[in-house]
């Protein structure tokens, strides 16, 4: 188990989300960037899809009350172990009293930690994702807070004695303050004259202080709709780019409401959703048109990679 000392600016208990309910109006949810999160399950020898926390930006610390394993993946917050920096993208041991904090955002926006067993808060309706709008899962629905507890499934070391799981160099994200998104056109790109699409395709947009787990609002050069912003409602799916009436889009992320009436303009491919999640107020935007036969290789390259980092791990 640990101990929330201090919860950060907004620590939440993830897995990899609350499908088949956003019919009814409940969030995804789940980790915003599954890159991470699968990897830092991976390391530790957890299934995949095993709850962890995802910490933003700053603040998180916590005491160990077992010894146990974990990874820390995503953004680079300052990682510290009983005031030690400690690597990130691998396997570390920690002790009954360590305490681990995260410092200061150095790059990114959200770290995640996994912990061998994983953390077992109660499953609602098959997730144990917090979702803070619909006020369920994880930790009472809601944000870590100070004294609170959060179990984890106790698992024999004997695997990890002496061993340290590292991430292949080559499949270590970094990121910056710039980011390059690929995206799909539509479902609305009839909406938009050839001008504004290309307007949106090689402009630079910048984040703006309103970004947070249900999306991240843009302002750049405005994008013109033809005859007008409105559509009928529709579902809004996890890297959706809406463009309402002012003109600035909108991406949405794991968080977001299950419809809108907006145009969208395109979609961000699955692959470059991770770089998504680590965007954080006054980070640049650009984006790229590619094509869905593009997306579909790329996206199994990515699962290649996970596929021989599986099998490296378990050697």
């Amino acid at each position: 188990m640990f101990e929330v000392i201090h919860p950060g600016v907004f620590t939440t208990v993830q897995d990899l989300g609350r499908p088949g309910y956003q019919k009814y109006g409940l969030a995804v949810s789940g980790s915003a960037d599954h890159y991470s999160h699968r990897v830092a399950n991976i390391l530790v020898g957890n299934p995949e899809s095993s709850a962890v926390l995802e910490v933003t930006l700053m603040g998180l610390k916590m005491k160990s009350l077992k010894q146990t394993v974990i990874a820390v993946t995503g953004g680079d917050l300052t990682f510290t172990i009983n005031g030690v920096p400690s690597p990130m993208w691998c396997s570390v041991k920690v002790n009954e009293g360590d305490v681990i904090h995260f410092a200061g955002c150095r790059s990114g926006c959200r770290a995640y930690i996994s912990v061998l067993g994983g953390i077992t808060v109660p499953e609602i309706l098959g997730s144990r994702s917090t979702d803070t709008i619909g006020k369920i899962g994880g930790i009472e629905g809601r944000a870590l807070k100070k004294g609170d507890i959060i179990p984890f499934k106790e698992q024999p070391l004997s695997q990890f004695q002496g061993i340290r799981r590292r991430l292949p160099e080559y499949l270590i994200p970094t990121y910056t303050n710039s980011f390059h998104l690929r995206v799909i056109l539509g479902p609305q790109e009839g909406a938009f004259s050839k001008k504004a699409i290309d307007t949106f395709l090689s402009s630079t947009y910048k984040a703006t202080k309103d970004v947070n787990r249900m999306g991240c609002r843009l302002e750049g050069p405005v994008i013109e709709h033809i005859g007008g912003a409105d559509i009928t409602s529709e579902g809004i799916f996890f890297g959706a780019i809406q463009v309402p009436k002012n003109g600035q889009p909108i991406i949405f992320l794991v968080g977001r409401q299950s419809v809108g009436g907006y145009t969208k303009i395109g979609g961000v491919i699955t692959v470059d959703l991770p770089k998504l999640a680590q965007v954080k107020p006054g980070d640049r935007i650009t984006f790229e048109r590619i094509t869905v036969e593009e997306a579909h290789v790329l996206l199994k390259e990515k699962e290649h990679d996970f596929s021989i980092l599986k099998a490296y791990s378990n050697n």
